[in-house]
């Protein structure tokens, strides 16, 4: 596992920690990360601030994202999967999408590159949240 998979997966235990759902992302670029987030659709009661939505929102204005990759702990919605798409982001690169298998049809659709690591360790976090908040998940995924 690299350390952009290792930052968004600090990012998922903070979300966690703060009572949220624990996803989380990093935007990197040229090696360096340059945005990072977690879902606070909980803590902000915002139901648009999925992690890769607060990832970038934090990276702030960067010009374009040409060249750019986006890491995220579990498989991007569509929300997300459209974010990615419309700024032209080209690589995603997903912890796991057995718990959710998100929208990576639509994003190849459109020309992203999508890796997903299949990590235990991400994998854990959400079917353990799942499991113990079914609830809040079914929400989070529009159910």
């Amino acid at each position: 596992m690299d350390e952009f998979m290792q930052a968004a997966i600090a990012e998922a235990k903070a979300g966690k920690q703060a009572g949220g759902i624990p996803i989380g992302s990093v935007l990197v670029k040229a090696g360096k990360i340059i945005g990072r987030g977690h879902n606070k659709r909980v803590q902000d009661g915002d139901p648009v601030t999925h992690a890769e939505i607060d990832c970038l929102r934090n990276a702030g204005r960067i010009g374009n994202y040409k060249g750019t990759t986006l890491y995220s702990t579990l498989m991007p919605c569509y929300l997300c999967a459209g974010a990615v798409v419309q700024f032209g982001i080209k690589k995603v690169v997903a912890g796991e999408s057995k718990t959710f298998p998100g929208a990576r049809e639509f994003m190849e659709s459109h020309g992203v590159e999508v890796v997903d690591c299949s990590l235990d360790e991400c994998e854990e976090m959400m079917s353990d949240f799942i499991t113990n908040n079914p609830e809040l998940w079914n929400e989070d995924i529009g159910e």
